[in-house]
């Protein structure tokens, strides 16, 4: 009776995140609506970039190529690189006929108590306030924006007057890593942060995609500018709480008209990937960390393992549990377009998620947390 009990929790626990959460695993709600007529607005994107020869160019061409009846202007910030960021952003712009719309800036060296992204934005942003725009669009420099992009953002803004409109582009899937773990990113993403939640001014939940946000200038300002978050390492989700908890409108969905260049060959660099954030995530809390991983193992791991049991029951349990799971996960898939079998690889992606995220709090440990690009930026005070 113990065990039948027991086996009944992740039964609950999904009957609950399927009625009770928002709706955040139907993705055909959570998808960008397309472009609608508009008034001509003015747009400045500011992309912060280290190191991103490789991808800069398509994305610079991307956002200067919209199908976009306002204006628009790009500022690349070239934050240290080590390489040709700033030639290859500027040989795009001359390509594309557009240079005079792309201002490129050598970054300063990293002030006390910000974080690299952030600092660098924060240099771009001083440039593209002073344009005087309607919008301001904060992107990274791995993100390729589909022509009509930028008038879906607009118009999204516009029409419902949205201080914060946040797409979650659509990410690689091109290797064997890449499918087994990314759409399961956006999944847990959402899980975390429902998209109904985040847009009720009821609510106090909030959260962005760093990949692609756009801003109203006044509700930067309202908030104190990026000085009010300069040491947060998820700074794209810091920001929308920032906004909402200043009574800003914020929104953030899915889109097919924006995705990222950048691609994971391994699962060690998707690992990375989680890692670089996840116990920041719980802030710093290894009662949290400890509550986690034991979430993970009975939402997710728990139901195919009671399968191994030799009673009915709990059989019959495990299975409905892992069959909820499996449910609420297919429409992740079908938006990535993948075989319906993935829709069932739950538990074993889990498993990989609550490895990278006892990693995560190992590296802040040892005074290596949020490593990125030759940065340790979370780390004891």
């Amino acid at each position: 009776m113990i065990l039948r009990a027991a086996a009944a929790l992740p039964l609950l626990i999904w009957l609950y995140l399927l009625l009770g959460r928002g709706g955040f695993w139907r993705v055909p709600r959570r998808c960008a609506p397309l472009a609608g007529p508009a008034v001509p607005r003015s747009v400045v994107a500011v992309i912060p970039a280290r190191d991103e020869a490789a991808v800069i160019g398509r994305a610079v061409d991307s956002l200067l190529t919209q199908a976009f009846a306002g204006t628009l202007h790009v500022v690349v910030v070239d934050d240290g690189s080590s390489d040709d960021t700033a030639g290859v952003a500027t040989a795009a712009a001359a390509a594309a006929g557009a240079s005079s719309h792309l201002t490129v800036i050598r970054g300063a060296p990293l002030a006390p108590g910000w974080t690299g992204k952030l600092w660098a934005l924060s240099q771009g942003l001083a440039i593209a306030t002073a344009r005087g725009p309607d919008y301001l669009l904060l992107t990274d420099a791995d993100i390729y924006h589909g022509p009509d992009n930028i008038a879906a953002l607009v118009a999204n803004a516009d029409t419902n007057a949205r201080d914060l409109v946040s797409y979650m582009v659509r990410l690689s899937t091109a290797t064997l890593a890449e499918r087994c773990l990314m759409p399961a990113f956006v999944f847990f993403f959402f899980k975390l942060y429902p998209p109904a939640w985040i847009a009720s001014a009821r609510l106090r939940t909030a959260a962005a995609a760093g990949g692609c946000m756009l801003l109203r200038p006044g509700a930067l300002a309202s908030i104190g500018g990026l000085q009010s978050i300069r040491a947060e390492i998820i700074d794209d989700c810091a920001l929308a709480r920032a906004v909402k908890a200043a009574g800003g409108s914020i929104w953030l969905g899915l889109t097919r008209t924006a995705r990222s260049l950048r691609t994971y060959g391994s699962f060690a660099e998707v690992g990375r990937l989680i890692s670089r954030t996840a116990f920041n995530q719980l802030h710093h809390s290894y009662a949290l960390l400890a509550a986690t991983l034991a979430g993970l193992a009975l939402t997710y791991i728990a139901p195919p393992l009671l399968l191994l049991t030799r009673d009915p029951a709990t059989m019959v349990l495990g299975a409905a549990a892992w069959a909820l799971m499996t449910l609420a996960f297919r429409p992740m898939v079908r938006f990535y377009r993948l075989a319906p079998l993935w829709s069932a690889c739950l538990p074993a992606i889990a498993l990989f998620y609550g490895g990278a995220t006892l990693h995560s709090a190992l590296q802040y440990a040892r005074g290596r947390g949020g490593h990125w690009k030759g940065r340790a930026q979370d780390q004891r005070a």
